[in-house]
């Protein structure tokens, strides 16, 4: 689209429709495409042309979503995954594979940890954590000939570390490498990673995107700005395919998009459902409203919480004592978002009889959406993971995580009140 503001792409971004058509996009929801002409569809599958064939590798009303969240993010191209975690396996499976190994933040979701931590290196990837405050040449010491990219969140769950992007991106353009982040938290509302130096981002769409809590779903977004082409680090990408008749990826325009969704969407199948999609693209919607609200509330829950005689820490990037404070304002500066935790002066019995005390804010696996919701993540999303993890993950047994909806702001605090009252 022209070169809108991104409250204006949020609502008009991803679909224009032709005369007589519906406004917004409809559901496809069908597996497969009627071709009467053999070539046309020939061309389809050897990537000569755009079009349907089959709802596994692309699907209209998966398309208007990826096209709203490319434009929203500055990328040339967007896959829409059945996930979060699917749309992360991917994006590493379409650059690492058996011998190589990957370098990431260990303060990440619990999911990712595990994904790299334990999953990944059964196919032979070799997963290389380091602390997002560790000095640039620490970091640098984890990389080799064999290392396919760099991973980081800009805002971490739920260790609610603001990444410097400054310094990572410095890292990955030393070594020609491929620099890929998780925006989940802080959406293209209120920060674009691409300004930063990032060359893939990846979505976990069933959280702020959505917004509803009502569609999973993941996207990966190629931003267009690594040049894959003679790069010895990435021999897959210059190598001819012979799956698609010798197509070389680093030839083409869109080189990792091309790649994930001609390979891994091909022959993993983890592709968005086409009804998901529909409710993500509607969500996208009031994306710059919501964050807004969801920033500018958790910024007068984490000021009410920090204060508290029975809470031990608070982190949220608004308040002015935070560690990240300072590159929040950098990276973040029109709002950190609605996620945080804090610590409550006690153990996890003490945690547990707060959150149950809790009548408005819900008890939920789930963060990012409109209702305000909490969860105690060594006992549920980081159990899988051991005491020596959850220090590395920045996730004390202490550790609760607040999600703050679009809810009036004096009622969240009012039903924190009363629960913290109780403990």
């Amino acid at each position: 689209m022209k070169d809108y503001k991104l409250d204006t792409l949020c609502v008009q971004a991803g679909y224009t429709p032709k005369t007589g058509e519906s406004r917004i996009p409809g559901i496809c929801q069908s597996t497969t495409f009627f071709y009467g002409d053999s070539q046309a569809m020939a061309d389809c599958f050897d990537l000569k042309s755009d079009g349907y064939f089959y709802s596994r590798l692309a699907n209209p009303t998966v398309t208007a979503f990826e096209n709203k969240v490319a434009a929203l993010e500055g990328g040339v191209a967007a896959i829409g995954c059945a996930s979060g975690m699917s749309a992360t396996t991917l994006a590493a499976l379409t650059v690492a594979g058996a011998g190589d190994n990957v370098v990431i933040s260990q303060a990440c979701y619990g999911g990712t940890f595990n994904l790299f931590g334990t999953t990944l290196p059964k196919l032979g990837i070799e997963c290389r954590f380091f602390d997002p405050d560790d000095d640039a040449e620490k970091i640098e010491k984890l990389i080799d000939e064999k290392t396919k990219f760099i991973l980081a969140e800009t805002i971490a769950n739920p260790a609610i570390v603001v990444l410097d992007f400054d310094k990572i991106s410095a890292i990955a353009k030393a070594h020609s490498l491929l620099f890929i982040v998780d925006n989940t938290l802080a959406t293209p509302a209120l920060c674009q990673p691409k300004k930063y130096g990032a060359h893939i981002v990846i979505h976990s769409t069933s959280k702020y995107l959505d917004g509803h809590a009502a569609a999973l779903g993941g996207m990966i977004v190629d931003l267009g700005t690594f040049n894959f082409k003679g790069n010895p680090r990435y021999d897959s990408f210059n190598i001819p395919d012979e799956s698609y008749h010798g197509l070389v990826y680093a030839n083409l325009p869109v080189a990792f998009g091309t790649k994930c969704r001609a390979q891994m969407i091909r022959d993993l199948g983890a592709i968005m459902a086409p009804m998901n999609a529909y409710i993500g693209y509607l969500g996208c919607d009031t994306l710059a409203l919501r964050m807004a609200r969801h920033s500018s509330n958790a910024a007068k829950v984490a000021a009410y919480l920090s204060s508290h005689p029975k809470i031990e820490w608070v982190k949220h990037a608004s308040l002015p004592d935070n560690k990240y404070h300072g590159l929040a304002q950098k990276y973040l500066p029109d709002g950190q978002g609605g996620m945080m935790s804090f610590g409550i002066k006690g153990n996890v019995k003490t945690c547990d009889k707060f959150m149950e005390s809790l009548e408005l804010i819900t008890q939920e696996t789930h963060v990012a959406d409109v209702r305000s919701c909490v969860l105690h993540p060594a006992s549920t999303t980081h159990r899988q993971l051991s005491p020596e993890d959850l220090v590395k993950a920045g996730v004390p047994e202490n550790l609760v995580r607040l999600s703050v909806g679009i809810e009036n702001p004096d009622d969240i605090i009012a039903d924190l009140s009363k629960a913290l009252e109780k403990i």
